[in-house]
């Protein structure tokens, strides 16, 4: 890749010369002067773009970003500018980017997922076209693109215009077991990818329709005492992140994702992985739905089933291919659930809005 012969000399700053933005060639003075009028005169999801690029762009070394609060309140965290760089030169390696390959950022720059499509583009000298953040990015869009970042949403409602885009990267959610296979049909050369906020967006993606996520390079895995993943990314983290998923290891860069040690159910002494059991059911609801838990006498905790709907009723044989102690004991109905900023599901406070 020619972005990597001056590895030694690459700074945030230092705009690779093949990199284009909505077909246009543009060094600093040109980005900055970009930036302000995204921020002066742009849509919203311009002026996020203009905000990042003014503090990309600046003397300081790191930049703020606010986490997706998934898994609890979001937060502000600080990104080393060379950590983000050096993600993006992994992802260029993994997915052999090269400069004047074409690439989609259709993801708000607001949170990390956008602003690292950016730094990639800047870095590795991609031909980066803006699309508005929407459901459908490419409804109006016949380019073809050899790499592009969605959420399963958007990839969900692109499936007619998908094989324009050669390599296709999917987060923020898990992949449905449908979204999968309808990829799959198609022949997509699409990737799930595993990461957060604090590891700067992926470490490890898992090609659609095989069963283990494999990591970028120089990123190496081994588990803590509660089988879940420590990712170790000297050239990204200062130290060693410890995560809450539990994992089966295949190899210190190949692992196999279970579910989340603070969601896993002990009903009656068996331990639960509520995600496995979605994955189970996902043929059977329409409605968005998921698995949880809540007191009980005789089992501690006994699993039970929300669903986003109005309906009160559910097909009694949906449950019928579930094992026994995977068979929910509860089932709720919410009209509404409560989704973070970013889009995904938050679980607790849902949760919070079951009337018992």
């Amino acid at each position: 890749m020619e972005a990597t012969a001056t590895l030694d000399t690459l700074t945030h700053k230092k705009i690779h010369n093949r990199f284009k933005l909505n077909g246009f060639h543009l060094n600093y003075e040109d980005m900055c002067r970009v930036a302000y009028s995204f921020i002066k005169e742009g849509d919203d999801y311009e002026k996020h773009i203009g905000n990042f690029l003014l503090e990309w762009l600046d003397d300081d070394l790191y930049i703020e970003v606010e986490t997706s609060g998934t898994t609890g309140k979001p937060k502000l965290i600080r990104l080393e500018k060379q950590a983000m760089i050096q993600s993006a030169l992994a992802t260029g390696d993994y997915f052999n980017l090269e400069p004047g390959n074409k690439a989609l950022l259709c993801l708000s720059a607001k949170y990390i997922a956008g602003k690292m499509m950016l730094v990639r583009a800047m870095i590795l000298g991609l031909e980066l076209d803006i699309s508005t953040v929407d459901s459908n990015p490419l409804a109006f869009n016949d380019n073809k693109y050899d790499f592009a970042a969605m959420v399963p949403l958007q990839v969900e409602n692109s499936l007619d215009k998908i094989k324009n885009t050669e390599k296709i990267i999917i987060g923020g959610a898990p992949v449905s077991k449908t979204l999968i296979e309808k990829l799959t049909k198609r022949k997509v050369n699409a990737f799930e990818t595993y990461g957060m906020t604090e590891t700067i967006t992926h470490v490890a993606v898992k090609k659609i329709g095989t069963d283990s996520f494999k990591t970028l390079p120089h990123i190496n895995l081994s588990k803590d005492d509660r089988d879940c993943l420590v990712i170790h990314a000297p050239k990204i983290l200062t130290e060693d992140v410890i995560t809450n998923d539990v994992v089966n290891l295949v190899s210190e860069h190949e692992f196999q994702w279970l579910g989340r040690i603070d969601s896993v159910v002990n009903s009656g002494g068996v331990k639960l992985f509520p995600e496995q059991i979605e994955t189970k059911l996902q043929d059977f609801i329409t409605d968005r739905f998921f698995i949880a838990s809540e007191s009980d006498e005789k089992l501690g905790q006994k699993l039970i089933l929300v669903i986003e709907s109005k309906e009160k009723e559910i097909a009694k044989n949906i449950f019928n291919h579930l094992e026994k102690f995977e068979k929910p004991r509860s089932i709720y109905f919410v009209t509404k659930f409560v989704d973070t900023k970013t889009g995904k599901l938050n679980r607790k406070q849902t949760l919070d809005k079951i009337v018992k």
